[in-house]
């Protein structure tokens, strides 16, 4: 498996701000409050879209924000919501916090996941009207928006899978046309274990390719890496056939081709319908080019494409990947018939603290619970009506007394959120 990482932050929209508003029209004296309410901030959303297959397109951007809400207005007025963020990334992206928890395990192409939820629009002061408080001075803030660094990490199988026999120039052919570094030496099976690279053909395609060590015969009886190899090979959706058109020990490529084949077939002859491109390589080695048109002519017989390269000085390596591309793109529009089929999904969420801690630390009671913080967040500390009733609601909730339970005296300080006050005793 080939596992692409990355981390971004994300952050959903802010929530638009309540109103403070009277109406305030000719022979209604006394309209009353009509202060809207904000609208809720937008969310930022994982998208699964099968047609990607790497996390390169977000390899140029960190930040995720999505659209604030846009505050109330008079008369009642809602504001609208802000715009959700859509972030698409490929089948299999699994999504953890920080703290390496499990978030989502994104597998079935459509499927969505909000990684960051946006704030509550604030309430209008209409929304606070009462029979005992009928003018009521003041409104809420919009929610922040949730915002956290969160870890994306991709597991999944090549697109293309290079197969040949041992020292055919696989892995140089994969380092001429990734940034993988597999290793490479002049004897049969460097390639003890897939090795994969990301190949860029622009900003918006690009593919992953395997380096699948070499066959031999009777690969498909187990013998050398024999069915581990071929398992691999089951699953990728374009094969290129790199053959060694340079064999030192003379051996005849198209022979060399046809073991290719027959070991394919033996295993799943469904392997032999899958999309392919045969290619020679080391061309720069050759003494005698009637030795690569003979070799083009006999290929282009069977009915399969060919491409002749030199992986070590890159000639004719960008047709081949465009070559390469169109087919994938034919193949990602059949059903995977050979592709195991993901057959569901779980997603994972922290638990929230389901009562109020008070904690101390460095001189400070601080306040766990999200509720609070979250009404914290949205008053306007600046309004002594809103400070009003926001001391109304802790004191309801109950906080003053698991205060005065975990030993907090008048005067400490008190932290709730980002922000601190000194406790008054009632």
């Amino acid at each position: 498996m080939f596992i692409d990482r990355g981390k971004i932050f994300v952050k959903g929209g802010d929530g638009g701000d309540g109103v403070v508003s009277f109406r305030r029209e000719k022979h209604i004296p006394k309209g009353g409050p009509d202060g809207g309410d904000g609208g809720a901030g937008g969310d930022v959303v994982l998208v699964v879209n099968e047609r990607l297959s790497t996390l390169s397109s977000l390899r140029d951007r960190r930040h995720f924000l999505a659209e604030n809400g846009v505050p109330g207005g008079p008369k009642r007025q809602r504001g609208s919501q802000g715009d959700r963020l859509e972030i698409q990334v490929p089948p299999g992206t699994i999504v953890r916090d920080e703290d390496d928890y499990l978030l989502a395990d994104l597998v079935a192409d459509g499927q969505r996941e909000v990684v960051a939820r946006g704030g509550r629009g604030g309430r209008g002061n209409a929304r606070f009207a009462s029979s005992r408080h009928r003018t009521p001075q003041f409104r809420e803030l919009g929610e922040p928006g949730e915002e956290k660094w969160i870890v994306l990490e991709l597991k999944l199988l090549a697109d293309v899978g290079l197969v040949g026999l041992p020292n055919a120039g696989k892995s140089t052919l994969l380092s001429a046309i990734s940034a993988a570094k597999p290793t490479i030496a002049d004897y049969p099976f460097t390639t003890l274990r897939p090795k994969l690279g990301v190949v860029r053909l622009d900003y918006e395609r690009s593919f992953v390719v395997a380096d699948l060590p070499g066959l031999i015969e009777g690969a498909h009886e187990g013998i050398g890496l024999g069915i581990d190899f071929l398992r691999h090979v089951e699953r990728t959706q374009v094969l290129l056939h790199v053959v060694d058109l340079a064999d030192p020990a003379g051996r005849d490529p198209v022979e060399s081709l046809e073991e290719i084949e027959e070991e394919l077939n033996a295993y799943d002859p469904a392997l032999a319908q899958r999309p392919r491109i045969v290619v020679g390589n080391k061309i720069d080695a050759l003494g005698d080019s009637n030795q690569q048109d003979l070799f083009i002519e006999k290929i282009r017989e069977r009915g399969l494409p060919v491409f002749t390269i030199s992986a070590v000085s890159k000639e004719g390596i960008k047709p081949l990947l465009e070559t390469t591309w169109a087919l994938l793109e034919e193949a990602r529009k059949k059903p995977k018939e050979t592709l195991d089929e993901p057959k569901g999904y779980r997603v994972y969420r922290p638990e929230g603290e389901k009562e109020t801690r008070v904690v101390s630390a460095d001189g400070v009671w601080i306040v766990r619970d999200p509720r609070f913080e979250r009404w914290v967040a949205m008053t306007d500390l600046e309004n002594t009506d809103a400070l009003f009733h926001l001391n109304r609601r802790l004191r309801r909730a109950g906080l003053y007394d698991k205060l005065r339970e975990a030993g907090v005296k008048e005067g400490d300080v008190i932290r709730i959120g980002s922000v601190e006050f000194e406790y008054e005793d009632e």
